[in-house]
C-alpha cells in the first residue's frame, strides 16, 4: 500500500487528505458516503513530488497504474476511453492538501478527437453540444498542456463571438464552432508547430504531467507565499468521468454554499448556469443566476441539492463549498471543501454550529483561523449625505476601501510599491492576476458573482471586494471606468464598500470596527479556557480605554517616550536635554512632572485595579531634538534675517546644535539609552517614578484601585537593576508614605539582551517580573538591525528559505526562544512565583502565542486591536496543549451563556 500512486475513490477516505489533496480526500469522503459522485481516481501528491524530484519524468509504473484505474472507471460507466461510438471523456483536476481556488489548472472533455467528437455526437444527438465540447478541450488542453497564454484563445472567441452577435459560446451554431474549432487548432500548430493529440492515452499523460506543472506556475507560488503554504506540498491529481452540464436545457452547472460565506447565515447561497460548464461559473466570464433558478426550473433537483448539502454539513461540521453539474436532470457532485468565507461567516457559524451540537465549543475556538480575525475589525463605510454612489454590484467580500483607479494588476503591484492605496478594477479577475490583487486595497469586477475568482481569492484574504457591476463600461484602452453620466480615469480616487455593493465617487470616511456578537460570546469561551493573560500595549489614556474595550486584562506596556511626542510636549522635553546645569533641568522636570502625572492617573482609572506596567524612558535623549540638518538650515535662515544684534534666537538654536552633536552617538541602539540614561542622569527617572505614584496616591484616594509595575528597559547587568530599583522603592516610601500597603507595586526589567537572559537568576534577585522585549532581543540576538534588514535582505532570505519566515514577524524560536526559555528557568529558579510575560509584536501572532503558552509565560501583550487575535489563539493553545497531553479530545466545561 505504501508504493501505491492511484487510489479509486472508494479506496480513499478524509484521513488520507496528506496523500490525495484536499479534492482527491473530499471526493473520496463523499463517494463513501453514498453521495452522487461521478466515477473516479485520485493520483498522489507523492506522485507530484516524484515529478519533481525526476526532473519531470513520469514512470511507466505509474502511467500503468492509471490505466489500471482507467480501466475499472471504463466498467463502472459502460464507456470506453477514445471509444469512437461511445467515448467516455474526463475531468482532469488538481487538489492541493490545502485549498488554493484557481491557483492550478483543470482540463475537461479529456478524450476528445476528430474521430471520438463525432462519437460523442451520435450517442447524445446533438452534434452542436459535441463540437462545443471539443472546441472547450482544445483551448484548455491548449493553454494548460502546450503552455499556450490563454489570451490567444480568447481573442478568437471574441471575434467569432462578434461576427455571430452572441454572448458567449454556448450560444454559437453548428457551423460558428466548426469554424472556432479550425482557428483554435490553427493557433495550436502556429505556437507549438505540431496538432492536438488523437491518442487519447497521450492526451491523458500530457494532462496529468501538466497538472503537476501547474503547482509550480507563478501565480500559485505567489498565493502559496501569502497564504504560508509549505512549497513542497504538491498537488494530487482527481481524474473523473466527465458530466455534462452543457447538454441540454435541463443540465446546468454550479457552486453552492451550504451557509452564506459573507454573513455566515443559516441559508444557502449559491449560482447556477444553465446549459453550461463548471469553469464558466468560476471564472466570472458569465454573471450565473440565482440558486432559486434551480428551485423554480429543477425543484426536485435543487431539494436533492439541499438534502446533500445538510448531510456534507453534518459530515465537515463546516460551511461546504460544494461544485456541481446536471445533466438531463441528474445531479452530480463533483466537489466539496471547506468554504473561503469571511471572518464573520466563519465566526458566526462556529458559535452556530457549537450551539447546534454539530460541533463542541473547543471546536468552535479551534475552529477559528485566528489571523481572520483581522478582518473582524475592517473598517466600514460611514455614510454621509454627500457621498455619492455612482454604481451597485453584489457584495462579495466586506470591509470598505478607498483608492486611486488601476486597471490592471501589473500597475495596481507598481504603484502599491510606491506607497499607494489601489483599488482593481477588472472585467473579471483570473487567477494570472494574484499579484495585483495582493497589491490591492480592493477590488471591483463588472462580471462575475458570489463564487468568481475575485469574490473566493479576496474572501480568504479579507480584501474588500464588490462584483458583477454590470452598470459600469470599462474601456481597457483608454483606461477609463464609466457608468452614466461619470469618467473615471486611471489614477482617480474611489470607494467601494464591500458588505453592501455600493461605488463611491471619491474618497470617502471610514467608521471603525465593532465587536459582534459572535464575537463577544466567541471571545467569552476564549477567555474560559486559556492559561496565559492578554494585556495590551497601550501609550496613552484613550489607547488604554480601547485596550479594555477589546478585553484586555492589563497594560503589559505603556512606552512613557509616547507621551512626550505632542507639539505641547516636545518643547518641555527639550528643555531637559538642553539644560545648561542641574538646576535648569529639574526646573524643565519639574514642568514636565504634572503632565505625566496626569497621563498615569487617567491610565489607572480606566485600568481599575488591573496591572499597569509603565516602561521609564528608554530611547537615547538626542532622538527628542530636532535633526542636525534641519537645526543647521534654520542657523542659516536666522543669520540671513538677524538684524540689530537681535540674537537670541539664533544664540538658542547653535546651543541646540552643540546639545545634538554632543549626544551623537554612533549606534544610538547601543548606547546611553535605557538604564544607563537612568543611572547617568537619574534625575530623568526620579521625575517619572514620582509622577507615577503621585497618579497612584491621587488614585488611591479617591477609591481606585491601582497596580503600578514600574519596568526599568535595557538590563545587562544585576548591578544597574539593583541601583534603579533603590531608587524606585525610594520615591515610592517618599511619596506613598502611609498609603504604601495600598499600593501593591512592582519593579520588574525588559530583558531585551542576550546577556540578561543569561544572567537571570542574579537579575531576579532584584526583580518581581520580567518582560522580554523580542523585538530588541532578535535585533542582539541576530545582530540583525531591523530598519536595515527588512529593507536589504531579510524578504530574500525568506523567499530562499534562508530563513522560514521575518524574525521580527514570527519568533525565533530556536535562538531568541530559547533565551526566553532559559531566562524563564533561571529566574524562576530563585523567584518560582517571577511574572514573565512578551511584549513585543510577536505577542499578536499564532504561532509565538503558542511558544509562549507551551513554556509557561504569565501573558502576552499585544497592541490593543491585536488582543481579541490573541485571546482566541492563546484558548487555541491551551486546548491543543491538553488534548497533545492526553492524546485525546479535552473536556474543558464552558458556559452555555455569553
Amino acid at each position: 500500500m505504501t508504493n501505491k500512486r492511484v487510489f479509486l475513490f472508494h479506496e480513499g477516505n478524509a484521513s488520507m487528505r496528506e496523500l490525495l489533496g484536499g479534492k482527491g480526500a473530499d471526493l473520496a469522503e463523499m463517494t463513501n458516503a453514498g453521495l452522487p459522485v461521478p466515477y473516479g481516481f485520485t493520483i498522489t501528491t507523492a506522485s507530484c513530488r516524484d515529478y519533481y524530484t525526476h526532473l519531470g519524468h513520469i514512470p511507466l509504473t505509474l502511467i500503468d497504474e492509471i490505466k489500471a484505474a482507467l480501466r475499472v472507471i471504463e466498467d463502472k460507466s459502460n464507456k470506453r476511453f477514445g471509444d469512437p461510438s461511445d467515448p467516455l471523456l474526463l475531468a482532469i483536476r488538481s487538489g492541493a492538501v490545502t485549498s488554493m481556488p484557481g491557483m492550478m489548472d483543470t482540463i475537461l472533455n479529456l478524450g476528445l478527437t476528430d474521430e471520438t467528437v463525432e462519437g460523442l455526437a451520435l450517442v447524445t444527438g446533438n452534434r452542436r453540444f459535441a463540437l462545443e465540447c471539443y472546441a472547450r478541450f482544445i483551448q484548455m488542453y491548449g493553454h494548460v498542456a502546450l503552455d499556450i497564454e490563454n489570451n490567444a484563445f480568447t481573442k478568437v472567441l471574441q471575434q467569432v463571438n462578434q461576427e455571430s452577435k452572441v454572448d458567449h459560446i454556448g450560444q454559437l451554431a453548428e457551423a460558428r464552432l466548426e469554424e472556432l474549432i479550425l482557428k483554435y487548432k490553427q493557433v495550436v500548430l502556429h505556437r507549438t508547430k505540431k496538432s492536438i493529440p488523437q491518442n487519447v492515452e497521450e492526451q491523458l499523460i500530457d494532462a496529468v504531467r501538466a497538472i503537476f506543472r501547474s503547482w509550480s506556475n507563478p501565480r500559485a507560488k505567489v498565493y502559496r507565499k501569502v497564504h504560508k503554504i509549505a512549497d513542497d506540498q504538491g498537488t494530487a491529481v482527481s481524474v473523473q468521468e466527465m458530466i455534462f452540464g452543457n447538454l441540454d436545457e435541463t443540465s446546468g452547472t454550479g457552486v453552492l454554499f451550504t451557509r452564506n460565506p459573507s454573513t455566515g447565515g443559516n441559508e444557502m447561497l449559491g449560482e447556477y448556469l444553465p446549459a453550461a460548464q463548471g469553469e464558466e461559473v468560476v471564472s466570472g466570464t458569465r454573471t450565473p443566476l440565482g440558486i432559486t433558478y434551480l428551485m423554480q426550473t429543477l425543484p426536485a433537483v435543487y431539494e436533492q441539492l439541499h438534502e446533500a448539502a445538510s448531510q456534507l454539513e453534518e459530515l465537515y461540521g463546516d460551511i461546504q463549498d460544494i461544485e456541481f453539474t446536471i445533466e438531463k436532470g441528474q445531479l452530480y457532485i463533483l466537489q466539496t471543501r471547506n468554504a473561503r468565507r469571511t471572518a464573520q461567516a466563519a465566526l458566526k457559524a462556529a458559535v452556530d454550529y457549537a450551539e447546534e451540537g454539530i460541533i463542541s465549543k473547543e471546536d468552535a475556538l479551534l475552529r477559528i483561523e485566528t489571523e481572520h480575525l483581522n478582518q473582524l475589525l475592517h473598517q466600514s463605510i460611514q455614510i454621509r449625505e454627500e457621498d455619492e454612489i455612482v454604481a451597485n454590484g453584489l457584495p462579495a467580500s466586506p470591509g470598505a476601501a478607498s483608492g486611486q483607479l488601476v486597471f490592471d494588476a501589473e500597475t495596481a503591484e507598481s504603484w502599491a510599491s510606491l506607497g499607494k492605496r489601489v483599488i482593481l478594477v477588472r472585467r473579471e479577475t483570473t487567477p494570472q492576476d494574484i499579484h495585483g490583487v495582493i497589491a490591492a486595497e480592493g477590488l471591483l469586477t463588472l462580471r462575475g458573482g458570489m463564487t468568481s475568482h475575485a469574490a473566493v481569492v479576496a474572501r480568504g484574504m479579507g480584501t474588500p471586494c464588490v462584483c458583477g457591476c454590470e452598470e459600469l463600461e470599462l474601456r481597457e484602452e483608454t483606461k477609463e471606468l464609466l457608468c452614466f453620466e461619470h469618467t473615471f480615469r486611471e489614477g482617480d480616487l474611489i470607494s467601494i464598500d464591500g458588505g453592501t455593493g455600493k461605488v463611491y465617487s471619491g474618497e470617502i470616511e471610514l467608521r471603525e470596527p465593532e465587536i459582534s456578537e459572535e464575537l463577544t460570546r466567541m471571545l467569552d469561551w476564549a477567555d474560559e479556557v486559556k492559561k496565559m493573560k492578554v494585556f495590551a500595549n497601550s501609550d496613552h489614556p484613550k489607547d488604554v480605554k480601547l485596550a479594555r474595550t477589546w478585553g484586555a486584562e492589563g497594560i503589559g506596556l505603556c512606552r512613557t517616550e509616547h507621551m512626550f511626542l505632542s507639539p505641547s510636549r516636545l518643547p518641555l522635553v527639550q528643555r531637559v536635554i538642553v539644560a545648561g546645569s542641574n538646576q535648569e533641568r529639574q526646573e524643565a522636570l519639574q514642568r514636565l512632572l504634572p503632565v505625566q502625572q496626569s497621563d498615569f492617573e487617567q491610565i489607572f482609572i480606566e485600568m481599575d485595579g488591573l496591572p499597569v506596567t509603565i516602561r521609564l524612558l528608554d530611547p537615547p535623549l538626542h532622538e527628542f531634538l530636532p535633526k542636525l540638518e534641519v537645526l543647521e538650515g534654520r542657523r542659516e535662515h536666522l543669520n540671513m534675517i538677524t538684524l540689530d544684534g537681535d540674537t537670541d534666537e539664533l544664540e538658542k538654536v547653535d546651543r541646540v546644535i552643540e546639545k545634538v552633536k554632543e549626544l551623537k552617538e554612533s549606534n544610538p541602539m547601543l548606547g546611553q539609552r535605557g538604564a544607563r540614561l537612568g543611572i547617568v542622569f537619574p534625575e530623568i527617572y526620579d521625575m517619572q517614578i514620582e509622577a507615577i505614584f503621585r497618579a497612584a496616591l491621587q488614585c488611591i484616594h479617591r477609591g481606585i484601585k491601582v497596580a503600578p509595575e514600574i519596568m526599568i528597559p535595557l538590563i545587562g547587568h544585576a548591578s544597574e537593576l539593583s541601583v534603579l530599583r533603590k531608587l524606585v522603592d525610594g520615591v515610592a516610601e517618599q511619596v506613598l508614605r502611609e498609603e504604601l500597603k495600598n499600593c501593591p507595586y512592582r519593579v520588574g526589567t525588559m530583558i531585551e539582551i542576550p546577556r540578561a537572559a543569561l544572567t537571570a537568576s542574579q537579575i531576579a534577585s532584584h526583580a518581581d517580573f520580567f518582560s522580554f522585549g523580542t523585538n530588541d532581543l532578535t535585533q542582539m540576538t541576530l545582530g540583525y538591525s531591523r530598519d536595515d534588514a527588512e529593507r536589504k535582505f531579510l524578504s530574500h532570505y525568506v523567499e530562499q528559505k534562508i530563513l522560514p519566515a521575518n524574525p521580527f514577524e514570527v519568533l525565533d524560536q530556536d535562538g531568541v526562544g530559547e533565551l526566553i526559555r532559559i531566562a524563564l528557568e533561571q529566574g524562576r529558579s530563585i523567584k518560582p512565583d517571577l511574572i514573565a510575560g512578551i511584549c513585543g509584536e510577536h505577542a499578536g501572532e499564532r504561532d509565538s502565542i503558542f511558544f509562549c503558552h507551551d513554556i509557561g509565560l504569565d501573558y502576552v501583550s499585544c497592541s490593543p486591536y491585536r488582543v481579541p487575535f490573541a485571546r482566541i489563539a492563546a484558548a487555541q493553545a491551551q486546548i491543543l496543549s491538553l488534548r497533545n497531553a492526553a492524546d485525546k479530545p479535552a473536556v474543558i466545561h464552558i458556559s452555555t451563556t455569553a
